[in-house]
């Protein structure tokens, strides 16, 4: 399996994961003496924030507790970010915290200013060194970080948050707030989520009103092209693909993402293809539409075949709803004129 591939499934499993456990509550609480947890060897639920708005900043310091149960003390609005998940740093950038960013994973590379950033591995660990020699006041892991990574980086003196994968629109909007609390930018924060909620609220709106919901199959990787890489039943994908008003096909599967066989496809026969790994693959529209034994299936006979770029659909942050108004205009065009 190619290495973009594994850390892509990743990604998507640990929203899985998170979708199944009970929510945490990261809310910010009055200061107490400062703690340092070590993070649980093993993935913690994923955080569910359920905070109110605020008119004004909160003062620091400030104590907040992660997605993975670790109390964690802000004592100033961080300086010196470091982004371990590109979808932290697309939050950071969008509530005006991307200039105070020192160090990011090799996939931050939205917004375009963040490809300068000096990068830091994390796969299959993160390395430490490199952290540490960024000096960051905050390290912002994501739910994909190794639990056992956090509780290194912890040891070594780091103020380490880490944001879980959100199971949901709701949630995402939740971890935007989070982030703006941590790093001292809670009004605009605010009014970012503010914005993508009422984007959120005009697209279903406009979903509500489509006659049909047409049959849809989700193509995550094509590495094998008999057994391709699907979104299943509870996954994230799936949701996204109910709320822009389709069926996906993969909801009749055994996992939450698996390998669909060539037969269960053509037997679903779904009325819509959309893939979304042309970034690594390069696999186009037109060698899609050229696949052999796909040839009866209605997406293919009537060319309704779509490449949607991952980022946008998979990353847990500021640009969710852009990947969903996507999906919504590839399954339902006939609302969108």
């Amino acid at each position: 399996m190619k290495p973009h591939l594994s850390l892509t499934l990743t990604a998507l499993l640990a929203i899985a994961i998170a979708a199944c456990g009970p929510a945490a509550t990261p809310q910010p609480t009055p200061p107490p003496a400062p703690t340092a947890t070590v993070a649980p060897p093993t993935q913690a639920p994923t955080a569910v924030p359920t905070i109110a708005p605020s008119a004004t900043p909160a003062a620091f310091p400030m104590t907040f507790t992660d997605s993975l149960g670790r109390t964690v003390k802000i004592n100033a609005a961080p300086q010196r970010i470091v982004s371990l998940a590109p979808s932290n740093t697309e939050i950071l950038f969008a509530i005006g915290a991307g200039s105070r960013i020192v160090g990011a994973d090799p996939y931050s590379d939205y917004p375009p200013e963040a490809k300068s950033i000096a990068r830091i591995e994390n796969y299959p660990k993160v390395n430490a060194e490199v952290v540490v020699a960024l000096k960051p006041d905050l390290v912002l892991a994501g739910g994909i970080t190794n639990p056992d990574d956090v509780a290194a980086l912890n040891k070594l003196g780091l103020t380490v948050y880490t944001i879980g994968t959100p199971a949901g629109i709701e949630a995402i909007f939740a971890s935007i707030i989070t982030v703006g609390q941590l790093t001292g930018n809670s009004s605009r924060a605010e009014q970012v989520v503010t914005g993508l909620r009422d984007r959120f609220q005009t697209l279903t709106d406009k979903v509500a009103q489509a006659q049909s919901r047409p049959k849809v199959f989700y193509e995550i990787d094509d590495t094998d092209p008999a057994k391709p890489w699907t979104a299943g039943p509870g996954s994230f994908t799936d949701v996204l693909i109910t709320l822009a008003g389709g069926q996906n096909i993969g909801a009749a599967g055994r996992d939450q993402y698996f390998q669909m066989s060539l037969e269960e496809i053509v037997s679903q026969n779904p009325d819509a293809i959309i893939f979304s790994h042309s970034g690594y693959s390069g696999r186009t529209k037109e060698e899609v539409l050229a696949r052999k034994g796909w040839e009866n299936i209605a997406a293919i006979k009537n060319g309704i075949v779509f490449s949607i770029d991952a980022d946008i659909v998979d990353r847990p942050g500021p640009r969710i709803v852009d990947g969903l108004e996507a999906l919504a205009k590839m399954i339902h065009p006939e609302l969108f004129k």
